[in-house]
């Protein structure tokens, strides 16, 4: 049976929306237009919009209303900013990078930082050698300096979640806060596995924000397995890679008899 994968944006946060329980942890997220645009920007200040289908954190657009006592907007699309005095120039020089895709519009999260830079968390979730779903690693990446967006190939840095959260949270709670990361991952994949049956692994990219609430950005039912081999540990890519050539990601290396 082949693994299923979800590209749309739009359909996996519906997906999960099913569940009451998550709606907690799932920012705000409408189709774009120039009414939603408006109105999120009024109420959040810091949107993200980005395409419904796409991958590595290509065409993420981040827009913010300037608070008081500036007045005007901005955006940065990769190492891009531009600014605006009022809305409507802020809308057309959107829709330049908008119109031949289909966008959402996100609630921005303030991500917690190490050392002046943004980052957030990669949770993997697979089913193991038992078909049973398994919480088999966890990666922070780290923003590029100049970029908005986390993801390895657009800059960022893959590092551990201990290093990453050493400034925020001791020894202790930062075991606990994995637990919940843990259980919050399961949670996810059971919950989208009842729309998308045939799933087999996903990636979880998780925001916590500064009073430490986890928020679910985005689900990736085609993961990228590598990353985790810039951990110090290499039990844990090698049992992620263990799990995808069971599950038929990839194909068993054949040895040969010398």
């Amino acid at each position: 049976m082949s693994i299923q994968r979800v590209t749309s944006k739009w359909a996996k946060t519906n997906a999960l929306l099913k569940l009451e329980e998550m709606k907690e942890y799932i920012p705000e997220t409408q189709h774009y237009s120039r009414e939603a645009l408006f109105v999120m920007l009024e109420h959040y200040q810091m949107i993200y919009v980005k395409p419904n289908n796409g991958t590595y954190g290509k065409g993420v657009i981040r827009v913010e209303k300037l608070p008081p006592p500036e007045t005007g907007y901005k955006y940065q699309l990769n190492t891009t900013v531009r600014s605006f005095s009022n809305f409507d120039q802020l809308f057309w020089s959107l829709k330049r990078h908008t119109v031949k895709k289909r966008y959402i519009v996100q609630r921005g999260i303030h991500l917690l930082k190490h050392q002046e830079r943004r980052f957030d968390i990669r949770v993997m979730v697979q089913k193991n050698l038992s078909h049973n779903w398994e919480v088999t690693g966890i990666i922070g990446r780290l923003s590029h300096p100049a970029k908005i967006v986390t993801n390895y190939h657009s800059g960022g840095t893959p590092m551990s979640f201990e290093k990453l959260m050493s400034t925020h949270l001791n020894d202790s709670e930062q075991q606990q806060y994995r637990e919940r990361l843990n259980t919050l991952g399961l949670t996810i994949v059971r919950t989208l596995q009842q729309t998308y049956p045939r799933i087999k692994e996903i990636g979880i990219d998780i925001a916590i924000d500064t009073d430490f609430h986890p928020w679910i950005l985005e689900v990736n039912t085609c993961p990228d397995p590598f990353i985790f081999r810039k951990l110090a540990d290499k039990k844990i890519f090698r049992r992620i890679y263990r799990y995808a050539v069971g599950y038929g990601r990839y194909r068993r290396k054949s040895t040969r008899k010398k």
